[in-house]
């Protein structure tokens, strides 16, 4: 390689990490341009495009990697893989991908968690069970890294695996592997997430929740405490201030299916309702898209101070980015009437929504709050997108703040919000389901209400839930915790919502 081509891929490199992610690309395209072999300038060319959300790109660039002869060429087809399947929807295509890492190393637990978690997401019990039993039963690794993937997969092989009592062996193991581990307070908490919803399905609600606590516990060791109630309620004053009243309707709709909005609290019933509407031949399934959030984080930084300067022209364009986005990575919705953005947390962006797509329909989904604040405590939530998911009190100030923003959105959009409540649902499924088509201005399926028996991916983690037929067993989820709950109902209180 030529001097000038080495100072080049220094200098993007630089670039790099620096945080320049965009002029890192033009300058590794630059120099791949002048030297197409470079096989590791590939690898980081796709590296940096998935960063900055280009995904389709960043996968072409991997290939070139691996055309090119990349070293570890595991780590580059386990990367492949997770973009095929989280962002460009292509599941066949990314189980093919790990298995091209495990056929060049076969004992490369990345992929063979990995292609467990995607045997889940399809609802393949028996074949994600299998890969997580491969992992356990090999050597015992020599690395910590190693050592941390075996004990993702035993928390993974509790959940899968509903122990036969308080004294099942495999709980011991659980809670001796959670004992053990050094550093990773993720992990921890994985094995501790698992082990509380094992002892809640025993019956056993004291240790169950003394599990998510020290789960959540453990979260909060690795990621800190982030949740500031004063910044989220002045949070909720920006977005009400920056979008005062509603958006225009414009004079037609544009071509394709339109986007149909899914959200409200995490845990809150979003993933079933989705499912429900995949079952319908007029509605895909888009699951949690980032592209609103990133567009708010990013190009509309900072949001929502920036809504005062963004016009009609520029809101537009970003309409057509979306649609063209979403038509690459959901060809087969082009002859559907809906197709779904189930992102909870875009309720913080409702008044964007509409800027851009002010003819959207929007689906509110709630239940009662106390399970909605159980569930969200009891679930290993990423605390950089809800800090506030690990401590009761927060979860319940958190949920003031939303129904009160929630309330602004309805103030001014009211006919297009439908609030979709999942406690009503699984009490009544017809009425409540002949309600939300009319709303869409579809007609009656009898599949929605057979949503359980669908084949396809679902990623987020009531995965397993949305594959068993309507219950009303999490409705009063909370009342045998009792007491333990008591600062979550008084965070309620204090924020006006009645807890019950």
């Amino acid at each position: 390689m030529t001097e000038p081509t080495q100072d080049l891929l220094a200098q993007a490199a630089a670039l790099h990490r620096q945080g320049r992610r965009a002029e890192a690309i033009d300058l590794f395209r630059q120099v791949l341009a002048a030297r197409p072999e470079n096989a590791e300038g590939w690898y980081e060319l796709g590296y940096l495009l998935r960063a900055e959300g280009r995904h389709q790109e960043a996968f072409d660039a991997y290939g070139e990697a691996l055309a090119r002869g990349v070293r570890r060429a595991e780590e580059v087809h386990l990367n492949r893989a997770a973009l095929l399947s989280d962002f460009l929807r292509r599941d066949d295509a990314a189980e093919a991908e790990l298995r091209a890492a495990l056929a060049l190393s076969p004992r490369y637990l990345p992929a063979a968690l990995n292609l467990g978690n995607l045997h889940e997401e399809r609802g393949e019990r028996d074949l994600a069970l299998a890969c997580y039993d491969d992992i356990l039963a090999g050597p015992a690794p020599a690395d910590r890294a190693s050592e941390e993937l075996r004990q993702e997969a035993l928390a993974r092989t509790l959940n899968l695996r509903t122990p036969t009592g308080v004294d099942d062996p495999l709980l011991a193991r659980v809670n001796e592997a959670a004992g053990k581990v050094v550093g990773n307070h993720t992990v921890r908490a994985n094995l501790l997430f698992a082990l509380g919803r094992a002892y809640e399905k025993l019956g056993a609600h004291d240790l169950a929740f003394d599990a998510y606590a020290r789960g959540n516990r453990s979260l909060l060791r690795q990621h800190g405490r982030s949740y500031d109630r004063a910044h989220q309620a002045a949070l909720t004053d920006a977005m009400i201030a920056a979008f005062p009243t509603a958006a225009a309707k414009p004079a037609q709709a544009a071509p394709g299916p339109a986007p149909l909005f899914v959200l409200g609290m995490f845990r809150s019933g979003s993933t079933l309702i989705e499912q429900v509407l995949a079952a319908h031949p007029q509605v895909t399934p888009g699951g949690e898209l980032e592209f609103l959030p990133r567009l708010a984080a990013q190009r509309l930084a900072p949001f929502p101070a920036s809504v005062a300067g963004l016009d009609d022209a520029r809101c537009r364009a970003f309409a057509e980015e979306y649609r063209a986005e979403l038509a690459q990575r959901f060809p087969q919705a082009a002859d559907g009437r809906y197709l779904t953005d189930k992102r909870p947390d875009n309720f913080q962006l409702v008044g964007l929504i509409k800027r851009l797509f002010p003819d959207a329909k929007i689906i509110h989904t709630l239940r009662d709050p106390m399970d909605n604040g159980l569930s969200v405590f009891t679930q290993h939530l990423n605390l950089r997108v809800a800090g506030y998911s690990a401590d009761l009190s927060d979860i319940g100030h958190h949920y003031g703040q939303y129904r009160r923003l929630m309330a602004h959105w309805k103030s001014l959009y009211g006919d297009d919000i439908l609030d979709f409540d999942y406690d009503a649902f699984v009490r009544g499924p017809r009425p409540a389901l002949e309600k939300l088509l009319a709303f869409l201005g579809l007609p009656w399926d009898d599949a929605c209400l057979q949503f359980h028996t669908q084949t396809n991916t679902v990623k987020t983690a009531s995965y397993w839930q949305v594959r068993q037929p309507l219950n009303t067993n999490a409705s009063g989820r909370w009342k045998p915790f009792g007491e333990r709950l008591a600062p979550l109902r008084a965070a309620l209180r204090e924020a006006g919502v009645d807890a019950g």
